[in-house]
């Protein structure tokens, strides 16, 4: 009698039994006679990458829940104090009904007729990438999942109600998975060129995927969806942070991409990979692609401008200190680093930095015309205002359309990939270091000089935390971690870097901005002999040109000593341990008893 009662309930929770185990197809066309030639098959997986392709929003701002980048709100998830499983989501139909697309082409795709063994492998390939990909997103929220490599019938209660499989069965799944991708997807100008999924991308992911297990079962203690230390055996020998080292090698060997740099160009070319027009395919592997004659556009430029939109989207002034001299020296040696000005935190930094938010250089057309563009403090909480992603035209803004091209992967996080297994692994050396760290740093003019003297204060801001886990020493792994912060910056990967590291403490941070010399003094931000910005506890002032803000008593600002010092601004996160992984919805467990609940969420 119960099991009807949660088959009942299934069947609200996911607006149908019907509805969801018996859809069609993405393509909207009946299987029936669907799968009738090789045409048909790329066409049914063409679905699959437009249902599962990252958004633009998904590419841009997946930093904002992140320790780096200031923003006005975050993920309720991550500010409420209160949280359970009642207020969790992400079990629904939409969840999951990649199980049904995905396997119903897996399980008809051999009824198409004139189609070779290697196309065949091909699409395969194609569809389990999407498979594990999608787990994989599950097993980061929830731990352990069900595995389904089957399409799942309205009359199987033994797949309607079976348990969680462990967090190690399903990733063994998602590793087979992506390991068949990686020998059989297409290597071909026509799939490469296309942004289309193809053996390199599966590597690449694969590359992702494995260092990110690899290095989560290292950095936590327990599994934490039980609660129990890992078995001792699993992974005794490192096979995940292997796999990820030799899917680097085998895509790094194939020749096939390369960092884009030129000396010339060494003050603008990391910036032309996110404002581009087209894909630049020497290093951009998978983006994206928009097109204003097609109407096929994005708002990014409008978003990150915006001051309706009102994140206020900024780097923290703790990071930006993390950004080397351009002579390879840290700038956190200098004795007055945080009482430095705007301007003088640019000088002879790497030219990613200027690349990545405003600086005193940066010019942008207004009405037509280029001028020398200050931070807008309307816009930008801590004054560090990100540009990265924006074309630098008023119009695009007025507009709120632009069509540059947004990436998705890039070659630069395969070479991060690499370096970080290594030194994970303990084979880091000098011959590594030449082939991953040295050129991205020389690209953006930095002196690729392998450090050998451990800098503190990374160390201590941010990789080192109070959950027992000693800190890490590795000059290499610091340098690493450095690297990977401001290379991948604002591409969505530091939630998921600090989840693997056991960092989710540092989402908490107390938030700096520029620093203010005194109140009620107007400033030039950047040098153009105009004042731009003055901040004050009393009223107004009305110099022309010059943004007035409020600091203390009901404002979002601080100053880090009252009348002087850095800008001061929180949100109030409150992550803990048990945040690490999310509860299973109480509607999941309302249906199905058996899946049980996540450790420290019992």
């Amino acid at each position: 009698m119960k099991r009807i009662i949660y088959a009942a309930l299934a069947c609200l929770t996911f607006a149908s039994c019907e509805d969801f185990l018996d859809k069609q197809p993405i393509e909207q066309i009946g299987t029936d006679e669907y799968f009738k030639d090789e045409a048909s098959l790329e066409k049914y997986t063409n679905g699959f990458l437009n249902s599962y392709t990252p958004s633009s929003g998904d590419v841009t701002r997946g930093d904002g829940n992140c320790d780096i980048i200031e923003v006005k709100q975050t993920s309720s998830y991550l500010y409420q104090p209160v949280w359970n499983s009642s207020l969790q989501g992400g079990w629904s139909n939409s969840t999951w009904n990649f199980v049904y697309y995905i396997n119903t082409f897996l399980e008809r795709m051999h009824e198409a007729q004139g189609v070779s063994e290697a196309a065949f492998a091909h699409y395969e390939g194609t569809a389990r990438f999407w498979r594990a990909w999608n787990y994989f997103e599950l097993v980061k929220t929830f731990g352990g999942v069900p595995w389904y490599d089957h399409v799942v019938r309205s009359d199987s209660e033994e797949d309607l109600y079976k348990p969680r499989d462990s967090r190690e069965y399903v990733m063994e799944r998602v590793l087979e998975d992506l390991n068949y991708a990686c020998e059989h997807c297409y290597t071909s100008e026509a799939w490469v060129d296309n942004q289309k999924i193809n053996r390199y991308i599966a590597l690449a992911i694969k590359s992702r995927i494995c260092l990110f297990e690899g290095t989560y079962r290292k950095y936590h203690r327990v599994d934490p969806s039980t609660g129990k230390a890992w078995d001792p055996e699993y992974n005794k020998d490192n096979k995940w942070l292997r796999e990820a080292a030799d899917a680097c090698e085998e895509l790094m060997e194939a020749g096939v991409y390369s960092l884009v740099n030129s000396p010339a160009d060494v003050a603008t070319q990391y910036r032309s990979l996110f404002t581009s027009p087209s894909v630049l395919k020497q290093e951009v592997m998978w983006a994206r692609e928009y097109n204003d004659e097609k109407n096929v556009r994005h708002d990014v430029t409008w978003y990150f401008t915006s001051g309706s939109m009102g994140q206020g989207w900024s780097l923290d002034a703790d990071f930006v200190y993390t950004y080397l001299n351009r002579d390879g020296s840290r700038f956190t040696d200098r004795a007055d680093y945080k009482s430095t000005t705007y301007a003088e935190q640019f000088e002879n930094r790497d030219y990613r930095l200027q690349q990545t938010v405003i600086s005193p250089e940066y010019r942008k057309l207004v009405g037509g015309t280029s001028k020398l563009f200050a931070p807008d403090l309307s816009v930008s909480y801590t004054g560090y205002q990100v540009i990265k992603f924006n074309i630098d035209d008023d119009s695009y803004e007025a507009s709120g359309i632009c069509w540059n091209c947004l990436p998705i992967l890039r070659y630069a996080e395969v070479l991060l990939n690499y370096a970080e297994a290594k030194a994970e692994l303990g084979e880091f050396d000098d011959a590594v270091w030449d082939k991953t760290i040295k050129p991205l740093r020389e690209r953006a003019g930095v002196d690729g000089t392998r450090p050998t003297k451990i800098d503190e204060y990374l160390q201590n801001a941010y990789y080192s935390t109070d959950d027992g886990n000693p800190k890490i020493t590795d000059c290499d792994i610091l340098e690493i971690r450095r690297e990977r912060a401001i290379e991948l910056l604002l591409e969505g990967r530091r939630y998921d870097d600090l989840m693997r590291w056991h960092l989710g403490e540092k989402l908490n941070k107390q938030w700096y901005g520029i620093y203010v010399p005194a109140l009620d003094t107007p400033y030039d931000l950047n040098g153009d002999g105009t004042n731009d910005v003055c901040f004050t506890k009393g009223e107004a002032g009305n110099e022309p040109g010059v943004s007035y803000i409020q600091v203390g008593g009901s404002s979002l600002y601080s100053l880090e000593n009252d009348t002087s010092g850095r800008l001061l601004y929180s949100v109030g996160r409150n992550f803990e341990e048990k945040r690490y992984l999310r509860p299973v919805p109480q509607t999941a467990l309302n249906i199905n008893p058996d899946l049980g609940q996540n450790h420290y969420w019992k």
